[in-house]
């Protein structure tokens, strides 16, 4: 399918169940397959799936039969309720300080994965690395990509693709992303948490930023406009490149007063839609959240923010 109607489709999503205990123990999870539904209930069209293999992989790279069972449970239940399925490779932080030692673990997964998928329907996207950052250098990362692509395409020739810049999957860094010209099945994606001081403020591992509180985000003209600034430079980028954007990435830590992230949500997410953008919030359980499982509710400002009623 045409990576443009692959976005289209993509919509409004969420990103789940990256940091559940669900990996080690479906018994054990948070996450249960009734929330996928709520997601897709609440109008959300997919959801980004954040993959933490590496603690669970034996030392010669096979993931073990449990992982992979819970990541096809998760893949049917979306199929179940209609909802697209991104399959987000978030090892980030260990590729980010030893990209060469890991990189054959990084290709293991995509062996393991490419094929197990090969079969399913245009619904299941896989993105190839998150946020490649620290030693895992713009220059290195275009030329790890090609080993993980490589990969997939052996057995998943027309699966729709996605992957972005390092440095976090910054927008400030799309020009130095280098992609396969041949290769147009690929959707490109960014990350956007743009003002750091707002959006992380109080956030236990923003060394720069955990100790500050009482930063508001009042959609001031100036404030709507920083945004719409910075993705102008993006559009511009992909309109230069023909490609698809995805903002796989975005939203406010919970310690900034709810009025302010519900106003900075909402212009983030209206603005990546006019631009013709596909996204995904983070996230929806854990932290910057959007439904509270303990509650079993949704935080209905964010929600309102996300999916307008």
């Amino acid at each position: 399918m045409d990576a443009f109607e692959q976005n289209r489709r993509l919509g409004r999503g969420v990103n789940v169940i990256g940091y559940d205990r669900i990996w080690s123990s479906r018994a054990a999870g948070r996450f249960k397959a009734e929330h996928f539904g709520l997601i897709a209930g609440a109008g959300f069209q997919h959801v980004r799936i954040n993959l933490h293999p590496y603690a669970h992989m034996a030392p010669d790279g096979t993931i073990p039969a449990h992982w992979l069972e819970t990541l096809d449970w998760a893949v049917e239940e979306c199929r179940k309720v209609g909802l697209l399925a991104i399959l987000d490779m978030h090892e980030f932080t260990a590729m980010a300080k030893d990209p060469i030692g890991l990189k054959e673990r990084l290709l293991a997964v995509w062996r393991q994965l490419a094929p197990r998928y090969a079969s399913a329907s245009d619904d299941v996207l896989f993105e190839l690395l998150n946020e490649p950052n620290g030693l895992l250098t713009p220059e290195l990362w275009n030329d790890f990509l090609k080993e993980p692509l490589s990969i997939v395409r052996e057995t998943n020739p027309t699966r729709t693709v996605i992957l972005g810049p390092a440095w976090w999957n910054g927008i400030d860094h799309l020009a130095d992303l280098r992609l396969p010209e041949d290769d147009r099945n690929l959707i490109v994606t960014v990350h956007y948490y743009h003002p750091m001081p707002f959006t992380h403020q109080g956030a236990a591992w923003a060394e720069e930023h955990k100790h500050l509180s009482g930063i508001k985000w009042n959609g001031t003209d100036d404030e709507v406009a920083a945004i719409r600034k910075d993705f102008e430079g993006v559009q511009t980028w992909a309109k230069a490149n023909d490609r698809p954007i995805y903002l796989g990435e975005f939203g406010a830590y919970e310690v900034g007063d709810m009025d302010s992230r519900a106003r900075y949500t909402a212009a983030v997410a209206r603005e990546a839609e006019r631009l013709g953008w596909s996204w995904g919030y983070w996230q929806f359980d854990s932290d910057f959240v959007v439904y509270n499982i303990d509650k079993q509710q949704w935080v209905e400002p964010v929600l309102h923010a996300l999916v307008p009623v």
